[in-house]
This record gives C-alpha cells, structure tokens and sequence, in this order.
C-alpha cells in the first residue's frame, strides 16, 4: 500500500505540474509580448510644455516642434498636445503634473525655472516620462537639457561690447524674464567680464522679457533718464532697443543683441553704421526646440541611447561686417538674414540648420506647418554633444569648470 501511495503522489505531483505549465506557458508568452510591443510602440503622446510666450522666438521654437510632428512619419505616430503655463512657476509646476497624469510619454519644454521645477519633473521621471528642456535649463538630473545657454553668450557680447567702446563708456543691460536660467546665466557672464573694466559704467539695467515691444518701452525710459548712454548689452528683444534709440532721435550706439532679423539689417544697413551702430548678433537658436523633439522621439523609439543629460547647441556669432542678405526664403551657410519685408523685424533667423533639421522651412516657423515633400531625417550620430556642467543651471551637485566664462568668439580688450 505503501508503495502505491507513493506512486500514486508522485503520478498526482506530476499531474499537477503538467497543468501548471499549460496555465504559466501562455502567461510567460503574454509577458515577453507585452514588453515586445512597448518597445516598439507605435503611438505616442507628447506634449509641448511653454512657460513664458507671445513673443517671435518662443512661437517660432513652438512651432519647429509642431512642424516637425506632422511630419512623416511622425505625422502618424505622435499626438502633440500645447500647454502655456506663463512665468508663474506654480502654474508650470501644476501643468507638469496634470502631463503626467495624463500618462505622458514625453514632455519637450521651455522651463520658467532652472530649480523650482525640479521635484515634479523627478516624478515625472520616475513614471516613465521623458523630459525635454529646450534653451532654459533645469537641475534635475533626470531631465535632459538642450541648450546654448552653456556656450557663452553673456561673456562674449559682453566683452565685444567692451571692445567696441575702448573699454569705456556708460551703458544700458537689458535683460530678459527674472528668475529664468537663460537671463541668470547670461548675466552672469557679461559682469565676469564689465567687473573687469572700471571704465565701463552701468547706468540702467531693465527686464524686456525677450520681447521687442517690452525692450523699446523700458529702453526708453532708460534714455530719457541716461541720455549719454554710450551703449547697450540686451538679450532677445535687442531690436526694441534699436527702434527706441531711433524713436528718440538719439545717437546710435555700439550694440549687442541676438538675432532678430530686424537688428541684423540694422547692422548692415550703411545709414545705420554712419551714425554710430556697431555690434554683434549671437544669441538662442529656436532651433534648440526642433533638436529637443528629435532627440526625445528618437530615444522614444529606442533609436537613440542618450549617454548625456545636457546637450550644447552652437552659439551663433555674426558681426556686423558678416551681415549677408539671404536672396530666397531660408538662412544658409552663405547668408544669414533674410530681405527685408520677407518676414517681421523680430522674426528669429536662427531657425534652419541644415545638418540638424533639414526638414524645416520659413513656413515651418511662421505658421507651424510641415515643409512639402519634406520627411524626418535621422539626427547625425553626435547631434547630442556634451555642455559643460553649470552648478545652479544645469545641474546642482557638480562643480564648475576652471574656465567657467572663457571667451571662445573675441579677444579681451587690450588697452595697451
């Protein structure tokens, strides 16, 4: 009886274990095709995150994103929602969380705020979304950051200016929207390099909020109060600091500024130059926010393994003498401005690369439109290049390099 029982148990363990395989073959089937299909997920949901808006570079890098999702093939695989949140940083906080409940699979943005964002977007993250700040930085190391804020911009206009005017003279900074990476970070850069000068006097300092209208109503106000401004360092929105001087009948002055297409004619323009204007154009490309979304949709599809949070985007620098009218719609390597009339004063060149998004066209900026014919070409393998570590911009428990503002366009000024 014994030995019957015995192999009766053993014949009843194996009937047993038998069955179990039939029951756990199909789940382990299920699970391997499960992760199988989200690997190569064929819909995606991204939204297009902005905080500050209304002025031609934040539409203009808007609408790349745009563009670049109706294009094939992401035309039928990405479902991009916008959300403009304002420089009020609980409100971006706020949109942040309501994306990520709405089981976002990426986010491309342009942060109010390098830290105060930093808690949700480490949420965000650990749910699986990907974040994509584009031109403003955060610190969390979680999110990536594609930026030329890291390139120099503050130092190197600054110290162009510096040149421009022998080292001396009074002058007017014009900044952008308080609290954000981009103004902290450029102004940091240009006084590393005035601080040096004790010749250059300082005698009014606004926020334009990167806009033209803001910058020409505060520019004013600044040159009835300092008519013997000598010169002006102004971020985006330099343009409006270009028409106050002319509004005001004034003296032109040596400028810097980004890269409007009005203040780039300006710099060309012979009439202009003979009563005083000089200057450089650099500054943010809103062709950041197309390298964002590229980037993130090529991470997305598993087509791109991101070895690096903070990417550099090449700094543009076009003195005044490098000026050159563009006959057609687009900026190419031989021209950077486009006809007057063609587009607004305070359409932003910076839009086309060539290498980065072949896919995009003046219409793709003005109007957030896909170019005709046009499909989405792979990113070059090094499109993602490595900024340099900023504590307090990029990231937070890091160290700055020795040669934090060295100058990479211009020389310092030598009044020997």
């Amino acid at each position: 009886m014994k030995r019957a029982f015995e192999f009766n148990a053993s014949w009843l363990h194996g009937r047993i274990m038998a069955m179990l395989a039939l029951v756990i073959a199909p789940l382990a089937v299920f699970s391997v095709t499960t992760s199988a299909s989200a690997a190569t997920k064929d819909h995606y949901v991204v939204y297009l995150s902005l905080s500050y808006s209304g002025n031609a570079w934040q539409s203009e890098a808007a609408n790349l994103v745009k563009a670049l999702a109706k294009t094939p093939p992401y035309d039928k695989m990405v479902e991009l929602r916008e959300v403009i949140s304002g420089t009020d940083v609980q409100a971006q906080i706020s949109a942040y969380e309501s994306i990520i409940a709405a089981g976002a699979d990426g986010v491309v943005s342009f942060p109010v705020s390098p830290t105060a964002l930093n808690r949700t977007v480490k949420r965000g993250c650990e749910k699986g979304v990907l974040f994509y700040m584009y031109d403003a930085t955060v610190t969390e190391p979680c999110a990536y950051n594609v930026s030329y804020i890291t390139a120099g911009f503050g130092e190197n206009t600054a110290q162009a200016l510096v040149n421009e005017l022998n080292g001396k003279g009074k002058i007017f900074l014009s900044r952008g929207v308080p609290g954000n990476s981009v103004d902290k970070r450029h102004f940091d850069g240009a006084m590393s390099v005035f601080k040096k000068y004790p010749g250059i006097q300082i005698v009014a300092e606004y926020y334009g909020y990167w806009d033209d209208r803001t910058t020409q109503q505060e520019t004013a106000k600044a040159l009835a109060a300092h008519p013997d401004v000598e010169g002006i360092w102004a971020q985006a929105g330099e343009n409006g600091a270009l028409k106050a001087l002319i509004a005001a009948n004034h003296k032109l002055v040596p400028m810097t500024g980004e890269n409007s297409n009005g203040f780039r004619l300006g710099l060309a323009n012979p009439d202009y130059q003979a009563k005083g204007l000089r200057g450089i154009s650099s500054g943010s490309p809103p062709a950041a926010a197309g390298l964002a979304f590229k980037l993130l949709m090529e991470q997305l599809q598993g087509k791109r393994e991101m070895k690096v949070h903070n990417i550099e985007y090449a700094l543009p620098w076009i003195p005044a003498d490098k000026v050159t009218v563009c006959k057609g719609d687009k900026v190419t390597p031989e021209c950077n401005v486009l006809l007057e009339g063609k587009v607004p004063d305070s359409f932003v060149t910076e839009v086309f690369d060539q290498v980065l998004l072949p896919e995009i066209s003046l219409q793709s900026a003005t109007d957030g439109v896909p170019t005709p014919g046009a499909t989405i070409q792979p990113l070059p393998e090094d499109a993602a290049r490595a900024a340099a570590n900023e504590p307090g911009i990029n990231c937070a428990k890091c160290d700055a390099p020795a040669n934090l503002y060295h100058l990479t366009k211009t020389k310092a000024f030598d009044a020997q």
